[in-house]
C-alpha cells in the first residue's frame, strides 16, 4: 500500500474507531467481499449515523449484530488492514470474530450465517464457472466458431474447464464448510474426495438408470454406492461433521498417537456417516428443496416469481444472501436450470433503477450525483449493497420503489420462461449464463429493462409523496446555525486584530517554525492535496498546538497525527513528520486524548524533532482542513517565520 493511500485509510481507521465508542468498545474486525465488519460490546455506544459520512463509506447497517461498513470490493481490503492494525487487532482470526458474533445472535440467524459464510469462501471458484459456462454457451451458439477448428477446439476446452469445477462442486463446499466450522480443511477436502470417488457410481447415471448400482450390507442395512454429484446439501453437513468429529478425536486422542490416529477415526467414522446417515438425509433435504421450488413456479405461477424478486433485495439487507448459492447449485444439479438467477438479476437492477430515481429528483445536488453514479455502476455488475445501504435504504422509499421494480421483472421472467445455465453472476454479465433456449438473451434483457424502468419510475412516483426534498429546509437550517454562530464567535480575538463570525473562521499556527505552502511539502498526498487543502510548518521545536478552540476527534496510536474539530465544527488533521507512522510512536508524547476538550494555543503532542530527522524522516507538519466544503476558501498567511500565537489561516464560507 502507498503512502498517499495510507494515511488516507489511517483518518478513516481513526474516524470509525471514534464513532464506534472507541478502542475499549471494538471487541473484533474482519471484512467480506465489500464490508468491514466489526462487533462491538455494545452497538448503542456507536454513531450509526455519523458512519455513513465517514470518507469512501457507503452506507453502514448492522446485521447479526456486526456493524458493517460498506466500502466496496478492494476498498475494503485496505481500509481492513490499516483499521485492524491501527486496533491492534491484525491477527484476530474471522472465526474469532464469528464466534463473538454469534454469542448474541440466535440459533437460526447462527445457521444461516454459517451457510452464507461457506459461499462466501468459495465465490470465487463458482464466478469462474459460471462465467466460463456463459462464455462457452454463447460461443457454441456461433456458426464462425463451429466452422473454425481453432476456435472450436478452445470453445471445447473452456467448457471442459467450467464443467469440472461445477463437477468437483461438492469438494469446494466440503472444503469450505469444515474449514468454516473449525476443523482442518484438508479432512474437508478428504471426505470431499470420498463422496466424488471414481469407485461409487455416477449419481447421474445412476438416476437415468443407465449403470447398475451395487449395494452392501451393513448390519442389514442396504447402502447404495452411490456418488455425490450434485450434492451441495450433503456436501455442507459432511462439513459440519467433519469439523465436529476433528475436534473430538483431537482432544480424546493421545498426543503421543495423535497425529496418525485422530485424522484416520475422522475419516473412517466419516466416512460411514456419508453413506449411511448424512448421505440419506442430505439427499432427502435436496430432493425436498427442489421440489418446493419446482412446486412454486408450477403452483404459485406468476405471483410466486414476483414475489420471489420483489422481495429478494430484502435478503441482502441481512447480509446472507449467499445462503441462494446452495439452493441455485442444487437446483441446477437436479433439474438442469436455475430460474432463480434471473430473479435475482433483475431484482438487482431494479434497485438500480431506484438509485436513478432518486438522482433525478436530486439532480442539482453535488454529493448525490457523487454518490448515486458509483453505485448504479456497481448494480450493472451485481453488486447492491453501495446502492441499498448508501441511498435506497436510507431514504427509505427508493428500496420501496426498487422492490416493486423487481416484481415486475419477474412477471416478464415467469411470462418468457427465462432461467439460467449456472449461477453466481448477475445483470451484465449475467446474460452469459442466460439459458438460450427460446430466445433466452432477448428476454434477459427485456426482464431487465422492464424492472430497471419500474424500479425507476416508482420511486419518483413514490417520492413525490415521500421525498421531504430537504435542499431548502436545510438552507434554512445553514442560515440559523450561522447566526447561532456569529454570536457565539463574533468577539475580537485575542490580539484584537481579527473578528470570528459564522463567515469566517481563524485558524491560528499549529508550531512555531517555517510556514510553507502545502505543495512544498515533499510527499505526494499532502502536497496534491489528496486529504484537503491546508498549510504546512517546518518546526523549530518538537511541539504541536491546538489552532483554535474545539474537540479531539482522535489521536492515533502512533502518535504522529491527530484529528481535531474546531468549536465550528470544521474538522483538521495535523501530521508530524512524512511516513512517520513507521516509529510506531517512539519520540512522541501525546498530551490530550480522544474527547478532549482544548483551548486555543494548547500544547497536543511532543516530539524529539532532532531524533527522528536523524531516523531519516521529514519533520514538516501539515494541518489539512479534510472537511472544507464547495465554495470554501482557506486564505493562507504568507509563508514565512511564525509561532502559535500567529494566525495561519482564515476559512471563508462561500
Amino acid at each position: 500500500m502507498d503512502a498517499n493511500k495510507r494515511q488516507r485509510y489511517e483518518k478513516i481507521s481513526a474516524e470509525l474507531t471514534r464513532l464506534s465508542g472507541g478502542r475499549e468498545n471494538i471487541q473484533g474486525v474482519a471484512h467480506c467481499a465489500t464490508r468491514l465488519r466489526i462487533v462491538l460490546k455494545d452497538n448503542d455506544l456507536a454513531d450509526l449515523k455519523r458512519m455513513e459520512d465517514v470518507d469512501l463509506a457507503k452506507g453502514v447497517f448492522v446485521a447479526g449484530d456486526q456493524v458493517q461498513i460498506i466500502f466496496g470490493a478492494g476498498l475494503v481490503n485496505d481500509v481492513y488492514e490499516v483499521f485492524a492494525e491501527s486496533n491492534n487487532m491484525k491477527n484476530m482470526s474471522l472465526s474469532d470474530l464469528k464466534t463473538v458474533a454469534n454469542q448474541k445472535m440466535n440459533p437460526l440467524q447462527r445457521v444461516i450465517k454459517a451457510l452464507s459464510d461457506v459461499f462466501v469462501d468459495i465465490m470465487p471458484g463458482i464466478l469462474a464457472a459460471a462465467l466460463l459456462t456463459g462464455i462457452s454457451g454463447v460461443l457454441g451458439n456461433l456458426d464462425f466458431v463451429k466452422e473454425s477448428e481453432t476456435l472450436f477446439s478452445i470453445n471445447t476446452l473452456i467448457n471442459i474447464a467450467s464443467g469440472a469445477i461445477f463437477g468437483f462442486l461438492p469438494l469446494a463446499v466440503a472444503y469450505s464448510a469444515c474449514k468454516r466450522f473449525g476443523g482442518r480443511p484438508i479432512l474437508g477436502i478428504v471426505m470431499g474426495c470420498i463422496m466424488l470417488s471414481g469407485s461409487l457410481t455416477d449419481a447421474y447415471a445412476a438416476a437415468q438408470g443407465t449403470a447398475e448400482v451395487t449395494t452392501l450390507h451393513i448390519f442389514g442395512l442396504g447402502v447404495k454406492l452411490v456418488g455425490f454429484q450434485g450434492g451441495i446439501i450433503v456436501a455442507l453437513l459432511m462439513g459440519f461433521v467433519t469439523a465436529k468429529l476433528d475436534n473430538f478425536f483431537e482432544k480424546k486422542v493421545p498426543e503421543v498417537i495423535r497425529l496418525l490416529v485422530s485424522p484416520l477415526l475422522t475419516t473412517l467414522v466419516g466416512a460411514l456417516l456419508l453413506f449411511t446417515v448424512i448421505g440419506p438425509v442430505g439427499r432427502g433435504l435436496s430432493t425436498g428443496i427442489t421440489n418446493a421450488l419446482v412446486w412454486m413456479t408450477q403452483n404459485l405461477g406468476v405471483f410466486g416469481y414476483a414475489v420471489f424478486s420483489g422481495l429478494q433485495q430484502l435478503v441482502v439487507i441481512t447480509g446472507l444472501h449467499h445462503i441462494f448459492g446452495a439452493i441455485e447449485a442444487q437446483l441446477l444439479a437436479d433439474t438442469g436450470r436455475n430460474f432463480l438467477n434471473p430473479l435475482m438479476s433483475v431484482a438487482i437492477i431494479a434497485q438500480g433503477g431506484a438509485v436513478l430515481g432518486y438522482l433525478v429528483r436530486h439532480k442539482k445536488s453535488t454529493k448525490t450525483r457523487e454518490l448515486c453514479i458509483p453505485s448504479f455502476v456497481s448494480v450493472m455488475f451485481g453488486i447492491t449493497e453501495p446502492a441499498l445501504f448508501g441511498i435506497n435504504l436510507r431514504y427509505k422509499f427508493p428500496i420501496i420503489g426498487g422492490c416493486i421494480g423487481g416484481a415486475l421483472g419477474g412477471i416478464v421472467v415467469y411470462f418468457t420462461d427465462l432461467a439460467a445455465v449456472g449461477f453466481g453472476t448477475t445483470v451484465v454479465p449475467g446474460i452469459a449464463l442466460a439459458d438460450p433456449a427460446g430466445g433466452g438473451y432477448i428476454n434477459y434483457v427485456i426482464a431487465h429493462a422492464a424492472a430497471l424502468a419500474g424500479g425507476f419510475i416508482m420511486t419518483l412516483v413514490l417520492g413525490k409523496f415521500m421525498d421531504k426534498l430537504p435542499d431548502a429546509p436545510d438552507e434554512k437550517k445553514e442560515i440559523k446555525e450561522a447566526k447561532e454562530n456569529e454570536a457565539a464567535f463574533g468577539a475580537d480575538d485575542k490580539n484584537g486584530e481579527v473578528r470570528e463570525t459564522a463567515e469566517e473562521e481563524v485558524f491560528y499556527a499549529h508550531a512555531k517554525g517555517q510556514l510553507i505552502p502545502m505543495e512544498e511539502v515533499k510527499d505526494e498526498t499532502f502536497a496534491g492535496r489528496v486529504l484537503g487543502d491546508g498549510v504546512a510548518v517546518i518546526p523549530e521545536e518538537g511541539k504541536v498546538y491546538a489552532p483554535a478552540d474545539g474537540t479531539i476527534l482522535s489521536v492515533f496510536d502512533t502518535k504522529h497525527a491527530v484529528c481535531f474539530a474546531s468549536a465550528q465544527g470544521t474538522e483538521i488533521l495535523i501530521h508530524i513528520g512524512v511516513d512517520t507512522v513507521n516509529l510506531q510512536g517512539k519520540f512522541f508524547t501525546a498530551h490530550v486524548k480522544d474527547g478532549d476538550k482544548v483551548k486555543q494555543g494548547q500544547l497536543l503532542i511532543e516530539f524529539d524533532r532532532e531524533q527522528i530527522e536523524k531516523a531519516g524522516y521529514d519533520t514538516a507538519i501539515p494541518m489539512i482542513f479534510t472537511d472544507m466544503p464547495e465554495g470554501n476558501i482557506l486564505e493562507k498567511t504568507a509563508p514565512g517565520g511564525i509561532d502559535s500565537g500567529k494566525v495561519a489561516g482564515i476559512l471563508k464560507r462561500g
